[in-house]
């Protein structure tokens, strides 16, 4: 019998590659960056199944793919997939939930607390040698205590992120479609409020919500206009939930006090005015990078690869229509 024939898009741990190659033959492209378009339609001619990181599976991949059964995305996120081609077609699509809650609200967070206390601008200072005494004056930020963390959806990553808030002993306000359970909000000491209400008296606006058509820059113009001059805007959910000039604009006028991104709106491209602020801290979309969290996500993504093979409903499938 002939075994099912995988493309890995970029090279993962050594230990999850083996243990696919147990049931499939494995193709890995080595090189960790985007495998250009025409190389990926042709690695993945005769696939199975694929497993994509970091790398948009179009309806013109799908179509260079007639045996495709499964896509088997290694991340929570999954606006990198055509899933309309998919749902066609039949194929699978699957993620990684809950196994990259934690490492991303710690870099949630992390950008809050550099936000608050210009941790980057100060290693900066010092690097730069211009750190020749102890000031007064010195790198004045804003303390956590006691202040309100907003957060934009209410998922998993956000109630993880609240409870770092409640250690510091933050009021939590949540805006979100569904109202969590009463006794979730207790434990949390969450409380849900509209979205006006939410921009209005957040002191930290932490982002929390998928991409999609509905979520595309719906922190824009207007909604930054909403915030106080003293906030500050988080983002490690996906770079076009906000509307970047709209965010360039309000940090240059004064309309916000800083701001921590991990994604961007057309990454890896940054906009030029951000780099040049020191009252924003920038990362390069490293909200699951960790070597325990990366190895959970390869993991989960081979068991939903290798259940769909072998016919059965992954753990973590995002479009049931699709199994049959």
């Amino acid at each position: 019998m002939q075994r099912p024939k995988i493309l890995i898009t970029r090279p993962i741990q050594q230990e999850v590659v083996d243990q696919i190659s147990q049931h499939c033959e494995v193709q890995v492209h080595h090189i960790d960056e985007p495998m250009p378009a025409g190389l990926l339609a042709a690695a993945i001619h005769d696939a199975d199944g694929v497993m994509p990181a970091g790398v948009r599976i179009s309806r013109n991949i799908i179509d260079a793919a007639p045996k495709l059964r499964v896509v088997s995305n290694i991340a929570v996120g999954y606006d990198n997939i055509d899933l309309d081609a998919c749902n066609h077609r039949h194929i699978m699509v699957t993620n990684t939930p809950d196994v990259l809650t934690e490492a991303t609200a710690d870099v949630a967070f992390a950008l809050i607390l550099s936000a608050a206390r210009r941790v980057a601008e100060g290693d900066r200072y010092v690097r730069s040698g211009h750190w020749t005494q102890w000031q007064w004056g010195c790198l004045w930020g804003t303390e956590m205590h006691g202040k309100t963390l907003g957060l934009y959806g209410f998922g998993r990553i956000a109630q993880a992120t609240a409870r770092r808030g409640r250690g510091f002993s933050m009021r939590i306000l949540y805006y979100a479609r569904n109202r969590v359970s009463p006794s979730m909000e207790r434990e949390l000491g969450a409380e849900l409020v509209d979205r006006e209400t939410l921009l209005r008296e957040s002191d930290f606006l932490s982002l929390h919500v998928p991409m999609t058509s509905e979520t595309r820059h719906a922190i824009g113009a207007q909604e930054l206009a909403l915030m106080k001059p003293s906030a500050f805007v988080i983002n490690t959910a996906r770079g076009p939930i906000v509307d970047e000039e709209a965010l360039v604009q309000a940090l240059q006028a004064g309309g916000l006090a800083g701001a921590g991104l991990d994604v961007f709106e057309n990454e890896p491209r940054v906009h030029p005015a951000l780099i040049a602020m020191d009252k924003v801290t920038l990362l390069p979309h490293v909200g699951s990078a960790t070597a325990e969290t990366r190895m959970r996500m390869a993991l989960l993504a081979a068991q939903n690869l290798l259940a769909a093979l072998r016919g059965e409903r992954p753990p973590n499938l995002v479009n049931p229509e699709a199994f049959k």
